[in-house]
């Protein structure tokens, strides 16, 4: 619930905002108490999600920018006073201070803590030596558990979550954890790897259970966590990008004075910060949300284009050469991610996309891609199909299999969805429903996966 004094500023905002538009009411014609609605229904539902009011004032605003262009221009104009507003606000006493100051010391709380986790098995003299078959397969089984619980204690925290919501995630990362080490798994074996691979794919979901709080079981509270899974990948990204430049001159000052700094920063240095890095970017992304402009909106407009004019040009090349897809192992995994990149940019683009404008050229070229793709995901299947047929079956292509029957379900009914959204016979709500309803069933496919493959397979 607001205080007094939260109402009292967020009123003064909105005042503020109101006086702007009526100001620019003769130039622009606009309904100011509608938008002041939809303003106040944005605010209301940041603040529920657990954001402080002048927070949930500033993304909203920043949302609002993307309905007209005097909303635009407010928040443009305003664009330096809101940062300030984000990066400091006044205290009781009156003073500057940083907003959200004990988000950030749990944040690097809790990324310390992770940092410890994985450094805890060597006491038990597991090292992270990929040398030593057993030992590193340990690591790959569990690499996700020595993070994600920490993040989504970080999420619960911050959502104030209820007791039982809390002991069902509890349970599920238990759970998680007796899968990934009870199996007598095969030193570098196929179900080790899967489940290396699929594991951190179904804890994710946990993570977006807190994330999402009292609001996953409504669309807008998915979307939310699909955008925030956008921005913390671009953020780690980031993040690794400065730890390699600062990882190279480590080595680079230590060697200067005869020091081998390589053991160090194996062991310790990349290991810690690559855990901790997940911790410290989910903490920017949740400081920094909306307010800005985001870089993932503007990398999926980038390359959205150029995947779409790339698949093009390789079903196109095929047809004209009647070549048939290698059924190498290294391409169908390649064909994989490049399939799962093309999903991600589809649904960071709707994620990003305000529901209620009219189809755009952007809409078109998305159609385009997800059509693409829908065809590459059918030749991908046939060689997956054809792979199956001459060599068996193995863990590795039941598992291609299967996730390539799980996007040719999702890319099918999304380029259903969208034709009929272009031809105006359907709603863009409709395909960001199905995005966020289908997101359980990767997470379920996955948990197959982790569980059942070993089993099935022999731990082979």
């Amino acid at each position: 619930m607001q205080t007094p004094r939260e109402a009292l500023s967020i009123e003064e905002q909105i005042d503020q905002w109101r006086s702007y538009f009526r100001r620019r009411q003769a130039i622009h014609s606009v309904d100011i108490a509608e938008l002041e609605d939809h303003l106040r229904e944005q605010v209301a539902g940041l603040v529920d999600a657990g954001l402080a009011t002048d927070e949930a004032f500033l993304v909203a605003v920043k949302r609002m920018g993307n309905l007209d262009a005097l909303s635009r221009e407010f928040a443009r104009e305003h664009s330096d006073r809101l940062w300030k507003q984000l990066v400091l606000v006044p205290s009781d006493s009156g003073e500057l201070q940083a907003p959200g100051r004990t988000d950030a010391i749990v944040a690097f709380c809790l990324a310390v803590a992770a940092a410890v986790a994985i450094k805890v098995p060597a006491l038990f003299g597991l090292q992270l030596d990929e040398n030593k078959a057993e030992d590193f397969g340990f690591y790959a089984r569990n690499l996700s558990l020595f993070v994600l619980p920490l993040l989504t204690g970080y999420f619960v925290w911050k959502r104030r979550l209820d007791a039982l919501t809390l002991r069902w995630l509890a349970v599920t990362f238990v759970a998680a954890a007796v899968f990934a080490n009870a199996y007598p798994f095969a030193a570098r074996g196929s179900t080790e790897a899967l489940t290396a691979l699929h594991l951190p794919m179904a804890l994710w979901l946990v993570v977006g259970i807190a994330y999402a709080g009292a609001r996953w079981r409504q669309v807008a509270g998915r979307m939310d966590f699909i955008r925030f899974s956008g921005e913390i990948f671009i953020y780690y990204v980031l993040i690794a990008l400065g730890g390699f430049v600062f990882t190279g001159f480590t080595l680079m000052v230590f060697k200067a004075i005869g020091i081998n700094a390589a053991p160090f920063v194996q062991l310790w240095l990349i290991p810690c910060g690559a855990v901790g890095a997940v911790l410290v970017g989910s903490w920017l992304v949740e400081a920094k949300q909306s307010v800005i402009e985001n870089m993932a909106p503007v990398l999926t407009r980038i390359f959205t284009p150029l995947f779409a004019v790339m698949l093009v040009m390789f079903l196109a090349t095929m047809l004209w050469t009647g070549r048939g897809v290698g059924i190498q192992r290294e391409v169908l995994i390649g064909f994989d991610l490049l399939l799962a990149l093309v999903l991600g940019l589809l649904l960071y683009s709707i994620s990003a996309r305000d529901p209620r404008q009219p189809p755009g050229a952007f809409d078109v070229v998305q159609v385009v891609l997800v059509i693409s793709a829908l065809l590459a995901d059918a030749v991908a299947l046939w060689a997956i199909a054809a792979r199956i047929t001459e060599f068996g079956f193995t863990p590795n292509r039941v598992a291609a299999l299967g996730e390539n029957v799980i996007l040719l379900v999702n890319l099918s009914w999304s380029a259903v969805l969208y034709i009929r959204f272009l031809s105006g016979r359907g709603s863009f709500a409709s395909l960001e429903k199905w995005q966020t309803d289908y997101l359980p069933v990767y997470a379920a496919w996955a948990a197959i996966v982790v569980t059942l493959f070993p089993p099935l397979f022999r731990y082979i």
